[in-house]
């Protein structure tokens, strides 16, 4: 598939955003993390602005932006509807949750359910994100047990990693948070590896033959169905090479997961602001390194039409 930029910093902004809202929600809800106004003002800032910038991001890749919000009549069939209904319905709770905390200084009471309320619908809309390749039978390496909870492993992992380099800058550390990030940073690791296994030993079992019906003999085209790239080859007839898929992959593992766990396990023996320094670090380098593995999502994803096409 084509791995238009606007997709892959809307699958990674947002789910770095939902992620932390909903880590906020629950902790800051219950008082988990003092109701302090900066932490809840720029925590919060940093979440909505993560969710808003990757859903704007994502009407680039349409070609009439303007009529996007035609998608959203679709509920009843489409987890891309779905996903943008759940997604506008987790701004009010959150609304009301910031609110609470920066401008009464509150986090109980309502303000609570409201954190709980943002949290649940934080989840459910990562879910509809992750739903929305799974439930594509045409790309072997979307339709799988692997996809979605991916995005949920994920969005934990790099809104657990956000949260702590923001209460490590705040000086609020929590051992907490930060073993959570770690241990978060760890699964999302063996899960990618774990999905990768999974993908290069995929057997499909579609070809031109199965396609066709025609089971005897080897099926192919007497000549090319067009003359020249037409929209379905450029969108999902992109091919990487092999070469360059291994090295995006190394470049992945170092940046998403290796160099965030050192730095990580390197804070918990640093003082105040190194310990901050390290942690801010790691939440950065951990979303370049998620935007180069949801181009690979993308990029290493094959659709059965082009079949159609001779590949």
């Amino acid at each position: 598939m084509h791995p238009a930029f606007s997709v892959v910093f809307f699958t990674t902004a947002t789910g770095a955003g939902y992620g932390l809202l909903a880590l906020l929600g629950v902790l800051g809800g219950f008082q988990v993390i003092a109701p302090d106004f900066w932490l809840g003002f720029v925590g919060l800032g940093l979440a909505l602005g993560l969710i808003a910038a990757g859903l704007l991001s994502s009407t680039g890749h349409l070609g009439r932006p303007e009529r996007a919000w035609q998608a959203f009549s679709q509920w009843r069939s489409s987890w891309l509807s779905r996903e943008g209904v759940a997604s506008v319905i987790t701004f009010t709770p959150a609304g009301l949750f910031g609110i609470g905390w920066v401008l009464f200084g509150r986090t109980g009471g309502w303000v609570a359910i409201a954190g709980l309320l943002a949290a649940i619908g934080a989840i459910i809309t990562v879910c509809t994100t992750g739903m929305i390749y799974a439930s594509l039978r045409p790309i072997a390496q979307w339709h799988s047990r692997y996809t979605l909870p991916g995005y949920l492993i994920f969005s934990a992992m790099t809104g657990s990693v956000l949260l702590n380099a923001l209460l490590q800058a705040f000086g609020a550390a929590s051992m907490a948070v930060l073993a959570f990030s770690l241990l978060a940073t760890l699964a999302g690791w063996g899960w990618k590896l774990t999905t990768w296994r999974y993908n290069d030993r995929l057997d499909i079992p579609t070809t031109a033959n199965t396609a066709t019906g025609l089971a005897g003999g080897t099926v192919r085209s007497l000549e090319w169905p067009h003359t020249e790239e037409n929209y379905l080859l450029k969108e999902m007839g992109f091919r990487i090479a092999r070469k360059h898929s291994a090295r995006l992959r190394q470049i992945t593992q170092l940046l998403a997961f290796a160099l965030p766990v050192l730095l990580l396990a390197a804070t918990f023996a640093l003082p105040w602001p190194f310990a901050a320094i390290f942690s801010v670090l790691a939440a950065m380098v951990q979303f370049a390194g998620m935007l180069v593995e949801r181009w690979l999502f993308f990029a290493e994803a094959k659709h059965t039409v082009t079949l159609y096409y001779g590949r």
